[in-house]
């Protein structure tokens, strides 16, 4: 059992080690990397109790990745990364008394996302005074007041934002989101906000969910898989299961990312004998290797090839009965795709027509077609468009609504669905607010309040005095990263409920709190007795969680109480809401969601089955669909193309494999070759050359932004040769958050473009350290 701490400053560049990217996922070594460490985090009992109950049907859910469990369950329903995830959740070292005193707030200022996380678990409650640089020790009580203080010596609610992440349960975020509209603010920004929200709002207008339209069974059904901008091996391994599944199954798979990602390649499953010591399973049967920010183009150009193959053939293509019966906007599509340039087509993808020809061909003769995306389309300025280009091809050839079919955007947080399903976000629509008034007996705010990015511009701007969050670590997971530190720093202030440390506890208001919660892994007894919450996984199942381990402390709340407490402390008996009676027995709470929530009708019911229940899904159950005009929508999206000026090129950021969100495992990443280090920048070979750039030197990284005088910069980054788009360079996210602009967003989404920024690179001097800023 780990009993040391880190060093201050390890941050394991000075021994970083290069090696050749795998051309395989998983297989032994994810067994190797995950067991020993969680015997070592965890300890043997922990181990036992923690990880033969992840994802199974009476234990808890992944407090990772939204992938969803299949109906079928093994013993150890478990991936690497998950492993890797409860191991740093269930981790018995705690952060001690002692700590705070050691530690000011300006040195924890200094040091890394990792050395942070590495300190064990918040186990009490923590205050910084205005004027004071420590953090230290404070009762429940006084903390509760604290805040009540502040917030209700606001002029306007309005003047408060009430973050949350996806690892809140459905129980919490519904209760956070009454509490908040109690209060007077729809200022509900969440991580979806920088994720999927361009698939939301692509979805939710051009068929009326913005939600996956397929289960997992599908995949098994489907004869043609399409991979876009995403990673399964590092951001949802279990995904390769129900790859290996469908391939088996006669599928064939198409991927199409800028990187040759190992998981996308051959899978090895570690649960099979041939996956231990054997060949493994190739996935992809076709790589497109696409220049960031150019799917849109490759999408309009199947779609164009898609109806010159009707045009060919007359009546033999296309879903005409689904069309006509359920669709509109079809002729429109016609006539915009036919002046669709095909020489702007290959330079926007970097593809050769030959190879947009395979993949149409492919997608003509499947029956059954899936698409799948993560945030490789989510985060580029069309986003929006790109994704409606996608509804555009599926719905061509009726791959809505059948087995085997359908669009199915991957969520990356276990619960960040849910979170939407139960009320937070920061424009919900008026039937969800008149059902809350109906319930509750208050009228809740009904003008939209700010997302995460327009929160961070309201700090900067001194319209936001109070921030709160329950869970996540925004300031290091938003764009602009000084910006975003510095505004927070204007708040009078700021309160962060969380199981570890991390970068947004470093960067405070004038007055901070720390407020220490539950685990999912762990019991949560309340008054009535043992408790269980839900959540909803990227299929639409709603399902129950159960923790196994003992609390890491008596001083810990779990996340319904802490908000329970809080709103009786801010509230009072207004509205005469029973908060005392959510925290003492979880079903309180869920009768109200069943009443309030779309598709949550009898939900302390349904949830009790096994298995949980799937939420309703208009186009996906019965081909119906709840848009403004009663179709699915086929859109005319005009092509934006970026124009990349000569010597510079465009940037991604990614996850490395040993990372969830802003939470490092460690300092390496397998899949790529990378070891000891995090500030690196992959850069194609040919890229290199042509800028006399050597492989292994260092670089300074500055974004470019036509509209605006201020340069970003990375400082000392290796350059690293690697077989991405030419064209293309990565780096690890959330350090090259700081290049990305908070003015820089997706349109109709506002969603952070952190895959398609413009930057040059000046070489420079070897560094003893990597460091990062603005200037």
């Amino acid at each position: 059992m780990r009993k040391t701490k880190l060093s201050a400053d390890d941050s394991g560049d000075p021994e970083l080690e290069i090696s050749k990217p795998k051309a395989w996922a998983a297989g032994l070594p994810s067994l190797t990397e995950s067991i020993p460490r969680a015997l070592r985090e965890m300890g043997p009992e922990r181990s036992v109790k923690t990880l033969l109950a992840m994802n199974q049907k009476d234990g808890f859910d992944c407090m990772s990745c939204a992938w969803p469990d299949p109906p079928h369950r093994k013993t150890a329903e478990f991936c690497e990364n998950g492993a890797k995830a409860v191991s740093w959740e269930a981790d018995p070292l705690k952060v001690p008394d002692t700590f705070w005193a050691e530690h000011s707030v300006k040195d924890l200022q200094g040091r890394t996302e990792y050395w942070l996380g590495q300190q064990g678990r918040l186990v009490r409650p923590v205050y910084k005074p205005a004027g004071k640089d420590h953090y230290q020790p404070i009762s429940w009580d006084n903390a509760f007041g604290i805040i009540a203080r502040e917030l209700n010596a606001l002029e306007s609610p309005d003047e408060a934002t009430f973050y949350t992440s996806g690892r809140t349960s459905n129980e919490a975020a519904f209760e956070y989101q009454l509490f908040a509209r109690a209060y007077g603010t729809n200022n509900l920004p969440d991580c979806s906000n920088m994720c999927h929200e361009s698939t939301g709002k692509a979805m939710g207008e051009t068929i009326g969910v913005g939600k996956c339209a397929i289960s997992y069974q599908d995949f098994a059904k489907a004869d043609l898989i399409i991979i876009m901008g995403q990673n399964p091996g590092t951001c949802h391994p279990r995904m390769l299961t129900a790859l290996e599944e469908a391939k088996e199954a006669g599928a064939s798979i198409v991927a199409i990312n800028p990187l040759p990602e190992a998981g996308l390649i051959n899978f090895k499953n570690p649960q099979r004998p041939r996956g231990l010591v054997g060949s493994g399973t190739d996935l992809a049967d076709q790589f497109l290797q696409i220049r960031l920010a150019g799917d849109m183009a490759l999408l309009q150009a199947l779609s164009k090839r898609v109806l010159e193959a009707e045009a060919a053939a007359p009546g033999a293509v296309l879903d005409h009965k689904f069309l006509a019966e359920h669709c509109q906007g079809l002729e429109e599509l016609k006539a915009h795709l036919a002046k669709l340039d095909e020489s702007e087509v290959l330079a926007a993808t970097g593809l050769r027509s030959e190879e947009i020809d395979e993949s149409a061909e492919r997608y003509l003769r499947a029956d059954k077609v899936i698409i799948t995306w993560a945030m490789g389309l989510t985060q580029h300025k069309k986003a929006v468009p790109t994704i409606r280009e996608i509804v555009n091809l599926l719905l061509l050839r009726g791959n809505i609504g059948k087995p085997g079919a359908g669009p199915s955007p991957i969520r990356g947080h276990s619960n960040v669905q849910g979170d939407r399903t139960m009320g937070i976000w920061e424009q919900m629509p008026p039937a969800f607010l008149d059902k809350l008034q109906q319930e509750f007996g208050f009228d809740p705010p009904r003008r939209n309040g700010y997302d995460a990015v327009q929160s961070i511009q309201a700090m900067r701007d001194g319209k936001l005095k109070v921030f709160m969050a329950v869970g996540g670590n925004l300031v290091n997971a938003v764009s602009d990263t000084a910006v975003a530190q510095s505004a927070m720093q204007k708040m009078k202030l700021s309160v962060q409920v969380s199981t570890k440390l991390n970068r947004s506890h470093a960067f405070t208001g004038e007055q901070a709190l720390v407020l220490p919660t539950l685990g999912r892994s762990e019991i949560d007894v309340q008054a009535s007795g043992p408790q269980f919450v839900t959540v909803e996984d990227t299929v639409c199942a709603v399902h129950a969680s159960a923790g196994r381990l003992e609390p890491i402390s008596d001083m810990v709340l779990s996340e319904v109480a802490i908000i329970s407490r809080l709103a009786r402390a801010v509230l009072g008996d207004r509205y005469g809401i029973d908060w005392a009676g959510f925290e003492a027995n979880y079903d309180s709470l869920r009768e109200h969601i069943g009443h309030v929530c779309k598709g949550c009708e009898d939900y302390n019911q349904k949830v009790r089955q096994e298995g949980g229940f799937v939420l309703p899904h208009p186009p996906r159950d019965s081909r119906t669909f709840p848009t403004s005009t009663g179709k699915a929508m086929l859109t005319v999206n005009e092509l934006g193309t970026i124009e990349v000026p000569p010597g510079r090129l465009l940037l991604q950021s990614v996850r490395a494999h040993d990372q969830f969100n802003t939470t490092i495992y460690s300092l390496n990443d397998r899949y790529r070759g990378v070891k000891k280090g995090r500030h690196v920048l992959f850069v194609n070979p040919e890229d290199l050359k042509e800028l006399g750039i050597e492989d292994g030197s260092f670089v300074d990284i500055y974004s470019e932004y036509q509209d605006s005088s201020e340069e970003r910069v990375l400082r000392q980054f290796r350059v690293i040769a690697y077989p991405t788009a030419k064209g293309c360079v990565c780096a690890y996210f959330p350090e090259a958050n700081v290049l990305v602009s908070l003015e820089s967003t997706a349109e109709e989404s506002n969603t952070p473009v952190s895959k398609s920024v413009i930057v040059r690179l000046e070489p420079v001097a070897a560094p003893e350290t990597a460091t990062a800023g603005v200037r």
